[in-house]
Order: C-alpha cells, then structure tokens, then sequence
C-alpha cells in the first residue's frame, strides 16, 4: 500500500476507535445511572429502566468487541509506536472496564428485579446504598470525561475520590448487618444488599483503573495500581 494510503489508512482506523470509545463510555454512563434508579421509589420508572439496562449490556459487550478487533487490526497491519500505540492498548484496557461496568450495572438490576419492593424499601441502608451508587456514576463520569480530554492531571483526583467511596462501603456493609440483625429487613434482601454495595464499589474501582490507563497513555509513565486498602493517590500512606 502507498505511503500516503497507508497514513489515511490509519488515521480512519484512530478516528473510528475514538468514536467507538467514546460511544462505549456514554452507554456505559447511562447503565449505571439506571440500575440506580431502579432501587429508589420511582415505581413508573423501575421497569423500563431495568429493560433499557439489559439491553445496554448487550450494545456495550458487541461494541467492546468491535474496538478489540479495531485495536488488533490497527496494530497487525500498521505497527503503530510512541503515543499511537498507547492510545490503542489503552483503549482496548479501558474496553474492559467499561464493559464490566456495564455487567455491574445488569447484575445490580437483577437483584433489584428479584427483591421487588424490598429493594425499594426506606431504610437507612437502601438510602446510602443510592447515595453510593450516586458517588459511583460521579467518579465513572469523571474518569471517562478525563479520558476522553487527554487529561492526566485530573487522576490523582479521581483516585482521592475513591477512599470516601470506600468508607461509605464500609459504613454501608455495618448498616445492612444492623438492619438484618434488627429484623428491619430480611436476611435475603440484606444478603442482596451487600452484593451490590460491592459492585458500586467495584464500578468505583474499575473508574480508578480508567484514570490511571489514562496517565499511561498521555505520560507514557504506568503509575502504580492502588492497593486494596491502602489510602490516598496511587496507595500512598494519608
């Protein structure tokens, strides 16, 4: 292939995987503001809500395939170096992140389906769980907005962000097991509960990993994974 072909060869290959990307992170955005929805007491909008989330896991999961293939072709057939190619092997990590968002997102409508009006219920434990899912949909948002800017800088505020998150799983998990020992709610619907005060924490986690693939691709600097536990920016001591 010429020279010239080649190039506008590549350069239509980058612009489809950045409009695949950034379509990937708007519906991943929206399946986890609707799995949040269906367990505050909005009856008229709990059902079409958790549809629309179904079907969004299946779009995110097609799409995250198609930006696999894209990222394998870009690199089988152009070679790419320098920040080209950490475009592409960011993109098909962070891929993989939002595509495990959207199942977080399915398996929480799931339990909300099962539980019903339990789900719903106004107890203290369900009021923070939607607070935590609210602080999930902030940190996700946040972390793909950084991506899609380029903007390394605004890491090391997304994973500060994670730490109350953390905290407010922790106070959560005290909560349901109040609530179950108290008879508030039943053991099933505390045990479902805390299932999913995990998957917002893991939406929360997975934004921490977009952000720090972010810092790769602009810095071409791998910065070090935050340890499970550990406080503060990048697990440092705080």
């Amino acid at each position: 292939m010429p020279i010239v072909a080649e190039r506008k060869a590549f350069s239509a290959g980058l612009d489809e995987l950045n409009e695949n990307m950034a379509t990937l992170a708007e519906l991943a955005k929206l399946s986890i503001r609707k799995a949040v929805a269906t367990l505050e007491t909005r009856p008229e909008a709990i059902a079409s809500d958790g549809r629309d989330v179904f079907a969004l896991d299946q779009e995110i999961y097609a799409l995250k395939q198609q930006v696999v293939k894209g990222c394998v072709d870009l690199i089988a057939l152009h070679a790419p170096v320098a920040k080209d190619l950490r475009l592409i092997t960011t993109s098909l990590e962070i891929s993989t992140d939002l595509d495990r968002i959207g199942r977080y997102s399915r398996d929480i409508v799931e339990i909300s389906n099962l539980l019903g009006e339990e789900a719903r219920s106004p107890t203290a434990a369900n009021v923070d769980l939607v607070r935590l899912g609210n602080l999930a949909i902030d940190i996700v948002d946040r972390a793909l907005t950084a991506f899609a800017a380029r903007d390394a800088e605004a890491v090391a505020d997304i994973v500060r962000r994670d730490d109350p998150i953390d905290d407010l799983h922790d106070k959560v998990f005290r909560e349901i097991i109040e609530r179950m020992t108290d008879h508030s709610i039943s053991p099933r619907a505390g045990a479902e509960f805390v299932l999913i005060n995990r998957y917002f924490e893991r939406l929360a986690d997975h934004a921490v990993n977009i952000g720090l693939h972010v810092t790769y691709m602009v810095t071409g600097v791998r910065p070090r994974v935050k340890a499970e536990g550990a406080k503060g920016p990048f697990g440092d001591p705080s």
